[in-house]
Parts: structure tokens; C-alpha cells; sequence
């Protein structure tokens, strides 16, 4: 199975006066051809920025400091901004966090999505009209509803608008940022069953990002957990949630409520996360770990594979460490 995207050793930092937030500090992680990966953690965590890196759209103050993303095959970082510009929503699109607000209300969705098509197709009008109307099939919209403004949809139908704009130059890859926020629960369900079927009948890659994680659950084969710009546990889905490793999954998930289980009582994080531009030494979670032990306010753990294709960084998992 070949990858999509490659990910190594990614450094972003924003550039804050004098000083830097390290919002993506050592980041690495694939996504196999028709696979989703989620990408979980707290707010603030680097999850977005993981993103806005991909696609290119940083801020002024926003700069790479090292790394390499390799779209099929290709470092699109050596890329110039023209060079990129051909491939942006064509090999790689993103579904926005504010998706319900992308949109441009003085004109409609229909032409806002056929722009997204003729600026990278060659085709005429008819046949980019012909292109949108297949695409709101694809994502469950009437296609007579072509010509109608952002105002005249609903939430839940802007969601899928902004989904068939991503997919409208069938890109080999997609990244969805919190793109059931601010649904109701019906409507997210809806859309992650949309999500589904197009995984399914396109055969195409994804990265979702999001905190929430029966969404994760539902939709993704593996997940790579974030805590403060770093991955701290990474691996298959089913692995991660039926035994995870890193205190800080474990208590993500003993935070989150299952209805199968018995009655009880959930079990926050305590205390909140570091401040990126003054990163704690040693592990960044050692201040609310509560297995934390002396090596771990020192020595940054790194991401070791303790099993297959399954990577935790914790020096709880250190093998011949005596103090584990």
C-alpha cells in the first residue's frame, strides 16, 4: 500500500515579537492510499497548524523551520508559491474549520465551486456546470439548487457544499478540520456518514482533524494524538482506544463518556496545556502527568515504535529504562 502524504520531522513556529510558539515542534506521520487519519488533542495542540502547513496558507508569521511533506512523492516544500498553486485543490484540498462561513455571500454556491474548477481545468462553462451538478449529487444536494446563495442553505448543507468544493478536482488527498462543529448531532451524523460512503466509493485519503473522539472512532483507521505540538502516541485505531499507551490518550479517553459501559464517573486532565513560546523542559505533559518521575522533567521522550506500526512517546515505555 503506497502513501498519499508523507510528513517528516516538520518544524512550524509563529513568530510572536521576539519570540517563537512552537505550535508544530518534530511532527512526522503518513496517510495510506484510501486510509483517514485523525489528528486528536486539546485545543491549542498544533492540530490546525498541522493543516494550514499542508495546504500552504500560513499566516505572515508563520514560518517552516524545518521538514520535509511529501505528496506523492514529492516535497512540496521545495515547491515555489506558483508551483504549489497548480497542485492546491488539486492533489491536496481542505475542508476549513469555519466551513459554514467560507463562502462568499454575494455569489453563489454553484459559481463559487465552478471558479474552484476552471481556475485548475481545462473545460468550458457548460461542462463546469455539468461538474457542480454531479458534485452536489455526490455530497446529497439537490443539483437544481446550483444558483442559490449561501443565505438560502443550511448549515448542514454548507457543510457538504464545502465538502463537494474539496472534491471537486478530485484530489488525491482531503483534510477536514472540525467539520461536524457546530452541528447539531443529527446533521454530524449525516455528514460523517456522508464522509463514509465517499472514503468508500472514491477510494481517497483523509486527515480529520478534530477533539472529538467517537468521531475519530467512527470515521479513521489510525490516529496520531497531539499534545502541545508534539505526537505523543500514534497508531492503529482500534489499538490506541482499546489499550492506550500515553497518559495523556489515556486520560483523553477516560474523559470522554462511553454509553456501553457502565455507570461512571468521567475523570478529567487536570491543570492545562503549556505555553508553546516557553515549552516545559523534558516531556511537556510531565506537569499533569501523574506518572511522571524525575527523568521526565529532563529528557524529551521521542517517538519510539513499541510494536508494529505503533509509536508512543513516553519514557514509560523506554525499554531496559530501570526507572519505568
Amino acid at each position: 500500500m503506497s502513501e498519499v502524504l508523507k510528513v517528516e520531522g516538520l518544524k512550524m513556529y509563529y513568530r510572536m515579537g521576539k519570540t517563537y510558539v512552537k505550535a508544530v515542534d518534530d511532527i512526522s506521520f503518513e496517510v495510506q492510499k484510501g486510509k483517514c487519519l485523525g489528528l486528536a488533542g486539546e485545543s491549542g495542540s498544533g492540530k490546525t497548524s498541522i493543516a494550514a502547513t499542508i495546504m500552504r496558507i500560513l499566516p505572515k508569521n508563520g514560518q517552516i523551520i524545518s521538514g520535509n511533506i511529501y505528496l506523492d512523492g514529492q516535497d512540496i516544500l521545495k515547491l515555489s508559491e506558483e508551483e504549489f498553486r497548480k497542485i492546491r485543490w488539486v492533489k491536496v484540498a481542505m475542508v476549513p474549520q469555519a466551513s459554514m462561513n467560507a463562502f462568499d455571500p454575494v455569489f453563489t454556491i454553484g459559481d463559487q465551486i465552478m471558479e474552484a474548477i476552471l481556475t485548475h481545468k481545462n473545460m468550458s462553462k457548460d461542462e463546469a456546470i455539468s461538474r457542480v451538478k454531479e458534485l452536489f449529487q455526490l455530497v446529497g444536494i439537490d443539483p437544481s439548487r446550483i444558483n442559490n446563495y449561501p443565505h438560502e442553505f443550511s448549515g448542514g448543507m454548507k457543510q457538504r457544499a464545502a465538502i463537494a468544493m474539496a472534491l471537486a478536482n478530485n484530489p488525491d488527498i482531503i483534510i477536514l478540520d472540525e467539520p461536524t462543529t457546530a452541528l447539531d448531532v443529527i446533521v454530524q451524523a449525516q455528514v460523517l456518514s456522508l464522509l463514509r460512503n465517499l472514503k468508500q466509493k472514491l477510494n481517497i485519503s483523509m486527515i480529520l482533524i478534530t477533539h472529538d473522539l467517537s468521531i475519530i472512532a467512527d470515521l479513521c483507521d489510525s490516529v496520531a494524538v497531539m499534545y502541545a505540538g508534539k505526537i505523543v502516541e500514534y497508531g492503529d485505531i482500534y489499538k490506541i482506544y482499546k489499550n492506550p499507551k500515553h497518559p495523556y490518550t489515556q486520560g483523553l479517553l477516560g474523559a470522554f463518556p462511553n454509553i456501553r459501559a457502565k455507570k461512571q464517573r468521567l475523570i478529567g486532565i487536570p491543570g492545562a496545556p503549556p505555553n508553546l513560546a516557553n515549552p516545559p523542559p523534558g516531556c511537556r505533559f510531565h506537569p499533569r502527568c501523574p506518572y511522571a518521575f524525575d527523568r521526565c522533567k529532563v529528557e524529551e521522550p521521542k517517538l519510539k515504535e513499541v510494536e508494529p506500526g505503533y509509536f508512543v512517546a513516553c519514557h514509560l515505555y523506554d525499554k531496559g529504562d530501570q526507572n519505568a
